[in-house]
């Protein structure tokens, strides 16, 4: 998947280049540690899909045109009618105007976090950033809330994330592919695939020799968070790599080309095929990264040829994909970017950042698809009538896992704090 930076250079590459143990190929374990260094109701969706749009995506050319507005606001794209009554989408997002009544609009959603890294935090946590506390990510919420197989990671993001562990630990850090499927071949994650020649017996002797070294220097340190999310993180390595379960999960090569076909051979496509087989598989929450959406300059032209195919191909697919697979009603879907774009189109034909007004996509779980909760005012340019917040989109996100966002954890340091700090449930979501 292509890298992006943005305006402010800030790119969405991952940092962590992980090489293999001592020629041996086996490097989850160090995998884990060096990214973790850096660091319920009877019927609620038991995993999670979170599609982070990075750059942030323009409402007023995708869920939220205003085609009566002025020229210089409502643009070149026109809506189309999509398979739900009244509700209308860009013209350019014609195969998920076709399955709408999977998932659920939210329009004027609203903050003042302005700048891409303040903005992906707040969208990704759920939680304004403070400098004093470093905020878990969805994903960890929901890994330690629901902890799945041992033998599959909890948490996989594809190919990279902002999300991180934040006070909960580095424990709760997610395992990154840092790279996406290709169209019809195995698809191998450094670390989980054994290469070279290695064996799972070769594996078994390895890991025999690091639990004597182990106890030769047992009791040196003691009482550490980060060296017992190291141990746990050796744990789950070896759990992984001897699992044929977690080589298989990640293989969407194994997908039938009927069922694989609808997800097209974009990168992002090819991410929303393998989210969808790790969901079927028992990983807990997958996260999804689309770069590319700051669009200051050329802002039509950059939807319409690169931007909204993939999505439209993508997440159309992965929607009725969970459908297919029965999948849709126990697994929560978030889509998001950052912030929106100014309704003022500038001189270059882009838009700006814009936080005051944006959309949101929800589905899965106990979320009624085909509907719009919220609205925007007849420019884009704020709510109209309620302002709903990240905060209650994430209290929402969290009360579809069957999670208490008001429930209380404690930092390393004895603070208690909530899962989100100040949002409530959106009720309109679950009517």
């Amino acid at each position: 998947m292509a890298i992006h930076k943005n305006c402010d250079g800030s790119t969405r590459r991952d940092v962590l280049k992980v090489g293999a143990l001592g020629g041996l190929g086996l490097s989850l374990g160090s995998f884990l540690k060096l990214q973790a260094a850096n660091e319920v109701r009877p019927n609620a969706a038991q995993s999670a899909i979170f599609i982070n749009l990075a750059g942030g995506p323009s409402h007023l050319d995708t869920f939220d045109l205003k085609p009566d507005g002025p020229e210089n606001i409502r643009g070149e794209f026109k809506p189309i009618q999509t398979n739900v009554a009244g509700l209308q989408i860009s013209e350019h997002l014609p195969k998920l105007a076709q399955c709408a009544d999977l998932f659920t609009v939210m329009r004027g959603v609203s903050h003042t976090l302005a700048a891409h890294n303040l903005g992906s935090e707040y969208v990704n946590t759920g939680n304004k950033p403070l400098p004093s506390l470093e905020f878990p990510g969805y994903g960890a919420v929901v890994t330690k809330e629901k902890p799945g197989p041992a033998d599959l990671p909890p948490y996989v993001a594809v190919p990279n994330t902002i999300q991180k562990g934040g006070y909960l630990g580095v424990q709760y850090s997610p395992l990154t592919t840092g790279a996406v499927p290709q169209p019809g071949k195995p698809f191998g994650v450094r670390g989980i695939s054994l290469r070279n020649g290695l064996t799972v017996a070769d594996v078994e002797k390895r890991e025999q020799l690091l639990k004597d070294l182990d106890r030769t220097f047992r009791g040196v340190e003691t009482g550490s968070q980060l060296l017992d999310g190291l141990d746990r993180f050796a744990q789950q390595a070896y759990t992984i790599i001897t699992s044929q379960r977690a080589r298989d999960a990640f293989d969407v090569s194994q997908e039938s080309s009927a069922y694989a076909e609808s997800f097209g051979k974009t990168p992002f496509g090819q991410s929303c095929l393998l989210a969808s087989r790790l969901i079927s598989s028992g990983v807990r929450f997958v996260t999804i990264t689309l770069g590319g959406w700051d669009t200051h300059a050329d802002n039509f032209g950059k939807l319409k040829s690169k931007q909204l195919p993939p999505l439209d191909e993508g997440l159309s697919a992965l929607l009725q994909g969970l459908r297919t697979k029965g999948l849709l009603e126990s697994t929560a879907v978030f889509v998001t970017g950052e912030f929106g774009r100014t309704p003022k189109i500038n001189d270059k034909g882009g838009r700006d950042h814009y936080p005051r007004a944006m959309f949101m996509l929800m589905a899965g779980g106990a979320i009624r698809g085909g509907r719009v909760i919220g609205a925007s005012d007849e420019k884009g340019s704020e709510p109209a009538g309620t302002k709903y917040s990240p905060d209650d989109v994430a209290a929402s996100f969290f009360h579809n896992l069957g999670i208490d966002p008001t429930r209380e954890y404690e930092t390393n340091t004895g603070r208690p704090v909530m899962i989100v700090r100040n949002g409530k449930i959106i009720d309109e979501l679950f009517a």
